[in-house]
């Protein structure tokens, strides 16, 4: 019976693909994770992404973090994860936003094409919202939430500064859904990119951001080929 059980579960994993988790305290300081890729859309200075230790994590202290102050507004860093590229999943990350006083934006991205075309959904610590974006050829375009009228710029929630909160979305086809810190925030829809793609991080103008618990679930084992 335990052996037929094992059987069971190890093909619901495959066929519902498998969790991964990516926490930096293994990594090297100072520099990028293995397997992580530094990119930027738009103009200014050059990202500075590197593992560091943030004196006031307990436990795990080593974030991945996006120290550069460049205050060019249409300056947006990312940070990109080699493996998997999936279609329909989910992407969760922990942020603390530190400083920025042009912005203070954490972000995530996935379907990503190339550093002028994925989303991206963020929320931000100065303007207290939650935003998801399409970034095409590389203009960034907000995404109206479902049931909102066109033009609808995210949904206002707090974002508290120095401390870590949860962000994640879940993408499922053309649906995609956005959630703080375990609450569930709002739906958008849009086609604009259909196929698979990587996924990562993302901070703009002179954000200084940590990360950390960077999760990533497909919805499919075919993912990631």
């Amino acid at each position: 019976m335990r052996f037929w059980l094992w059987i069971a579960l190890l093909l619901a994993a495959s066929a519902f693909g498998a969790a991964q988790q990516t926490e930096f305290n293994r990594a090297p300081s100072g520099s990028l994770p293995q397997g992580w890729d530094a990119c930027m859309t738009h103009s200014g200075g050059v990202p500075q992404w590197a593992v560091i230790k943030d004196a006031a994590t307990r436990g795990k202290p080593k974030v991945l973090a996006q120290l550069s102050g460049d205050p060019t507004q249409s300056r947006y860093p990312l940070a990109i994860l080699r493996e998997p590229s999936i279609l329909d999943g989910t992407i969760s990350v922990s942020f603390k936003t530190v400083s920025g006083k042009i912005d203070q934006g954490a972000g995530l991205v996935w379907r990503f094409v190339d550093a002028d075309n994925y989303y991206v959904a963020r929320a931000n610590a100065l303007e207290d919202n939650v935003v998801l974006y399409k970034v095409e050829k590389g203009v960034r375009t907000p995404i109206a939430p479902n049931g909102t009228p066109s033009g609808t710029y995210g949904v206002k929630h707090k974002v508290a500064p120095q401390v870590w909160n949860r962000l994640s979305v879940s993408f499922h086809g053309r649906n995609f859904t956005v959630s703080l810190n375990g609450e569930k925030l709002f739906e958008v829809e849009d086609g604009t990119f259909a196929a698979e793609g990587r996924s990562g991080l993302w901070t703009k103008a002179d954000s200084v951001i940590y990360f950390r618990d960077f999760g990533i679930k497909s919805d499919s084992a075919l993912s990631g080929h």
